[in-house]
C-alpha cells in the first residue's frame, strides 16, 4: 500500500494469506477516510498473531495482556475524556473467549472506543485450539473431527445492549468504509470481521471458502445496532489522595557523581536475571540522589529468548524514558548479543561491556571484554554486571548498590564477593 500514514513501511508480521494482513491495510484505509492524524489514534493490542502489528502502527500503542485489551482501552479512553481522540482495541476471538466480561462492560458504560474482533475462529498463536467463537462443524487441529456445538454470537450479544453500534463483516477485499463508519461512532462501537488461519483453520478445512463457513453458521454480515451512543463521562475529582505510598519511597543515603544522564542498556537471556539486576541498579542510583527510569523487554513467550532492560541515571529530570542510542551497553549472553546488535551498530562512542566468551558487535563504541559467566555462572551474569559496571564508572557510590544488594532476597543465596572480585 503507498501513502501510508498509519501503517509503516514493508511487510505485516502475518503468515501468507492471513486475514490479519487484511483488517490492519483497511484500518490505514478507513482511518485515512475519516482525515484522522496517526497521533491521535491510540491502538490497543493484547497477545495474540493480530498483537505482533504494532511494531507497524505508527499511531500511540499500547500492548496488554491476552484478553485484557478492551479493559486496559476502557481506562485509556476515560483518562482521556476526548472526543477527538480514536481509542481502537484489536482482538482475538481467543483474546475476546477469555476477556467477554470486558467487551459487555465497556459496552454498557458507553466508552468512547471501538473494538475489532479479528475473528478467525481459533487460537491462532497457540497452535489452533478452539474458541468460544469456533462454529459448529469448523476443524481445528486439537477437534480433528470438527466443533460440535455452535459458535458465540458476539454480535448478538453486544447489540442488546443500548447505545452501541456493532456490526460484522466478511474480511474480504475492501471494507474500510464498514470500518471507517464504525470507527465515527461517539460511544462504543464493535465490529467483528470474519476471517480464516491459514496455518491452522484452511489446513484442517481443506476446501472450505470463508463465505461458506459464514453462511452455514448462521452469522449474518450486517448491522445489529446502530443506536445513540452514550458516551462514558468519568467523575472528577478535586481533591484526591496520593496513590503512591510513602512506605516506598526510597531516601537518598549515597551521593552520586553524574552531571549529565547516562543511559544504560542491559541484553542478556532469559531467565538469567536482567531484569532484577536492572532494577538494582535503578534502586542503587535512586538511593544515590539520582532520578531514574528503568524499562523491560522480552519476547512475547515468556521465559525463552532474550531479555534486555534500559535504565537512565539522571541528575536531572527525565522527561523521556527513551533510548535510542545507549551510551553503555552491557551484554552478558548471546540472546543478548544477537539482539542488541542494532544498538551496538548506532554507536559512535560509549563502552560496551560484553562477556569474554562472545564476539564484539560491530561498533564505534569502546569494547571491554569480561568473563561474567565464566566467574559467576549464567544466572548471576547480569547481576555480576552491574556490580562491575558501577566499580568502573562511580557514577555513584559503590556503597549504594551494595546498600540495595545486602536488603534483597538474593543476599541469603549468593555471597556478594563473587561480585567483588570481578
Amino acid at each position: 500500500m503507498s501513502n501510508q500514514a498509519f501503517l509503516s513501511g514493508g511487510e505485516l508480521p502475518f503468515c501468507k494469506g492471513c486475514g490479519h494482513t487484511g483488517i490492519a491495510q483497511n484500518t490505514e484505509k478507513a482511518l485515512q477516510k475519516m482525515g484522522m492524524n496517526p497521533l491521535d489514534v491510540i491502538m490497543v493490542t493484547d497477545i495474540g498473531c493480530h498483537g505482533i502489528v504494532d511494531k507497524n502502527f505508527l499511531t500511540h500503542t499500547f500492548h496488554g495482556l491476552h484478553g485484557r485489551s478492551v479493559a486496559l482501552a476502557s481506562g485509556l479512553s476515560a483518562a482521556l475524556n476526548n472526543p477527538d481522540k480514536k481509542v481502537i482495541v484489536f482482538v482475538g476471538d481467543g483474546g475476546a473467549t477469555i476477556g467477554i466480561n470486558h467487551i459487555i462492560s465497556a459496552a454498557h458504560l458507553g466508552f468512547n472506543l471501538t473494538v475489532v474482533v479479528h475473528n478467525n475462529m481459533l487460537f491462532g498463536m497457540t497452535g489452533g485450539q478452539p474458541s468460544e467463537f469456533t462454529p459448529q462443524g469448523f476443524k481445528t487441529p486439537t477437534l480433528p473431527d470438527g466443533s460440535h456445538k455452535n459458535s458465540f454470537d458476539i454480535c448478538s450479544v453486544i447489540s442488546s445492549i443500548e447505545g452501541t453500534y456493532v456490526r460484522r463483516v466478511t474480511g474480504i477485499g475492501d471494507f474500510s468504509d464498514a470500518l471507517a463508519e464504525t470507527f465515527a461512532v461517539k460511544g462504543f462501537s464493535l465490529v467483528e470481521v470474519m476471517e480464516m488461519c491459514p496455518s491452522y483453520g484452511v489446513k484442517s478445512n481443506p476446501g472450505m471458502k470463508l463465505k461458506t463457513v459464514v453462511e452455514a453458521s448462521g452469522l449474518q454480515t450486517e448491522v445489529f445496532a446502530d443506536t445513540d451512543g452514550r458516551v462514558f463521562q468519568p467523575n472528577k475529582k478535586e481533591q484526591t489522595a496520593s496513590l503512591l505510598n510513602p512506605k516506598y519511597e526510597v531516601t537518598a543515603k549515597f551521593s552520586h557523581n553524574l552531571s549529565n544522564k547516562v543511559k544504560i542498556m542491559m541484553a542478556g537471556s532469559a531467565g538469567e536475571g536482567v531484569q532484577g539486576a536492572a532494577d538494582m541498579l535503578a534502586q542503587a542510583g535512586m538511593t544515590a540522589g539520582l532520578n531514574v527510569t528503568k524499562k523491560g523487554s522480552y519476547p512475547v513467550t515468556v521465559g525463552v529468548g532474550f531479555s534486555a532492560a534500559e535504565v537512565i541515571l539522571s541528575p536531572e529530570e527525565i522527561l523521556y524514558n527513551g533510548l535510542y542510542i545507549p551510551d553503555v551497553l552491557i551484554i552478558t549472553s548471546q540472546d543478548g548479543l544477537d539482539y542488541s546488535k542494532p544498538a551496538a551498530k548506532k554507536m559512535t562512542t560509549g563502552t560496551i561491556f560484553i562477556d569474554a566468551s562472545l564476539e564484539a558487535p560491530e561498533t564505534g563504541a569502546k569494547v571491554i571484554k569480561v568473563p561474567f559467566r565464566e566467574k559467576v555462572g549464567a544466572r548471576n551474569s547480569a547481576l555480576a554486571s552491574i556490580f562491575y559496571y558501577t566499580k568502573k564508572y562511580q557514577s555513584f557510590e559503590f556503597e549504594a548498590l551494595k546498600s540495595v544488594f545486602a536488603t534483597s532476597k538474593l543476599s541469603a543465596k549468593i555471597d556478594i564477593n563473587i561480585f567483588l572480585d570481578l
